[in-house]
């Protein structure tokens, strides 16, 4: 190779090193001004969109200062507001301060349970696909422990000038517990209620999937029971969030229910044994005066536990609460056996009346609720008000007018109702119920022998739906309902409350402490309130209330709206 040949083959060579170094240079200075932009732009838009929250934030104060329109009222005035608190483990026990984030944990998909489907839909899977995965999310809404409910939303001219309030319910930003560490256990107690089962599934998928618990969730069978009781189908059974995806169009509870078989040393046993830190109690109020004792007996022990109760009662009978879950979804039921009878009593001549007897030991909600979301009924009978069978105010009269003036009659009338005419009966069951006597066989016989009595006769259908009406599967409207109460109890008891129950008060979703709640329960009706009014107003049935005497306070004056 020559001499020249060589030094140009190194002056090409040098030039294309040149130009590699150049080009790499000019393209790292390109790609760092671009990201550059990128990023003053993404600081820009920030600055700009803090800059327009300060500008709202001092323009919403600046307006808060302004006083609103409308009149100032001077016999008006709230000064003091009164929080009823729950007892919070943070201030006894050493506290996770774990940062509250959604986990949106995703979990399998259960296997479909048919023969066509479950070949094309399994053929194509194998097992990583049923990996699971966490997508952190953060709460647009976290709550502070002042934030509150008031009770009396209501106000009168020269009304007292204090209210309490309630807890508002919610994610709070830290978590007492960690969820690597929690293991939850469920009980339903008492009878059946219409939600049962979307209140099991909601609160397995929240704690599961939403707090992405590391533990294990119990579901105890059978009651309180189920918590000792060594027989083979009342074990634990693992709750996941595939075992119930699909309960929730079931009725009843699938961990079974029962009334009694309350045992403080066994219960704390299991709850010992199994490591359980989140115990969820759904019953009515004798079941949450249980689930308090277990609060209690958890405190008196040193056990790091939170209880949290949700409120289930067919009769809408647990105070304070708007309604209880399952309740609308039982009135619905029910429009199908007043429907029934009015057919039996149009059809069966001479004189058709049907008589349905439904659910309300000591409360006549359903009955009321039902009467007036039919708009057929033309006699509504209910524990708050006494049953007169004849006289000026009787209802047998009125029914005879009523057969006369369209050709039949439909009659509502609550278990619990006239205990007036049959007596109070001396017996209990295992809740410690009082036992009810037969008021629907009575109002059949009491018709039949009172047209007999005046000369005619009655064609008397009689329909008892009670536990149909109990046992149908959530509506639309409570399966929302039991979301919402499944999802902020274990939020309670995530951030550490205690001895709490979950309801809606006021339409807004509260926490509020068991004693409370059970001092009043169970409620009635007020028989002087709106409710029966716009009964009497349809059925046109005579009013039995006696007014209140002077002086006189009306006990049924209370902060919910069923009550007013």
């Amino acid at each position: 190779m020559s001499k020249e040949h060589g030094q140009s083959l190194w002056y090409a060579t040098a030039l294309w090193l040149t130009t590699v170094v150049v080009t790499a240079a000019a393209t790292y200075t390109v790609t760092k001004r671009r990201e550059d932009a990128k990023q003053t732009a993404i600081v820009y838009r920030q600055y700009q969109r803090d800059k327009m929250l300060k500008e709202k934030t001092a323009e919403a104060r600046k307006k808060s200062y302004e006083p609103p329109s409308g009149s100032l009222l001077d016999d008006l005035t709230l000064d003091k507001i009164y929080l009823w608190e729950c007892e919070d483990l943070r201030k006894k026990f050493p506290s996770a301060m774990t940062e509250n984030t959604m986990k949106c944990k995703a979990t399998p998909a259960p296997l479909i349970r048919s023969p066509t489907l479950r070949r094309s839909y399994t053929a194509e899977l194998d097992e990583s696909d049923f990996e699971t995965a966490e997508k952190i999310t953060r709460y647009n809404k976290l709550i502070t422990d002042h934030e509150c409910i008031l009770a009396d939303i209501v106000r009168k001219p020269n009304m007292h000038t204090h209210t309490v309030s309630y807890m508002r319910a919610g994610p709070r930003r830290h978590l007492h517990f960690d969820p690597q560490s929690v293991n939850a256990a469920i009980v339903t107690c008492g009878g059946l209620c219409p939600g049962l089962n979307n209140v099991i599934r909601e609160i397995t998928k929240t704690l599961h999937q939403i707090y992405g618990i590391e533990g294990t969730v119990y579901g105890i069978q059978g009651g309180f029971r189920g918590f000792y009781d060594p027989a083979p189908h009342l074990q634990p059974v693992i709750l996941t969030p595939e075992l119930v995806e699909n309960i929730h169009h079931e009725g009843g509870t699938v961990l079974g229910s029962s009334r009694g078989g309350f045992d403080i040393e066994k219960i704390r046993n299991f709850i010992h044994k199994h490591k359980i830190n989140n115990l969820y109690v759904i019953g009515g109020d004798g079941t949450h005066r249980g689930a308090f004792r277990i609060h209690e007996d958890c405190m008196e022990h040193g056990m790091n536990v939170a209880v949290a109760g949700i409120p289930k009662t067919i009769d809408n009978d647990v105070d304070y609460i708007d309604h209880s879950f399952g309740f609308n979804s039982a009135v619905e039921a029910a429009q199908y056996a007043i429907r029934s009878a009015k057919t039996e009593a149009v059809c069966n001549l001479p004189n058709g009346i049907g008589i349905v007897k439904l659910m309300g030991r000591s409360a006549g909600f359903i009955a009321a609720h039902a009467t007036m979301a039919s708009s057929d009924v033309d006699l509504c009978l209910v524990p708050e008000v006494p049953t007169v069978l004849e006289g000026p105010n009787g209802c047998l009269p009125h029914l005879m007018r009523r057969v006369k003036q369209q050709g039949y009659a439909v009659v509502v009338v609550a278990e619990g109702a006239g205990e007036e005419v049959l007596g109070i009966s001396a017996e209990a069951d295992a809740s410690g119920n009082k036992k009810l006597p037969a008021i629907g066989e009575f109002m059949k016989q009491a018709v039949t022998d009172f047209f007999a009595k005046h000369g005619d006769v009655a064609t008397v259908k009689y329909i008892d739906p009670s536990y149909t009406v109990r046992s149908v599967p959530a509506n639309a409207a409570d399966s929302l309902y039991c979301m919402q109460l499944a999802q902020n109890a274990v939020h309670g008891a995530m951030a550490g409350f205690t001895g709490f129950s979950v309801g809606l008060c006021n339409n807004r979703m509260v926490w509020l402490p068991i004693p409370e709640l059970v001092a009043t329960s169970p409620r009635s009706m007020n028989p002087r309130g709106r409710t029966w009014e716009r009964v009497l107003a349809l059925t046109r049935q005579p009013n039995t209330v006696q007014p209140l005497k002077k002086g006189e306070k009306d006990k049924y004056d209370s902060h919910s709206p069923m009550l007013r």
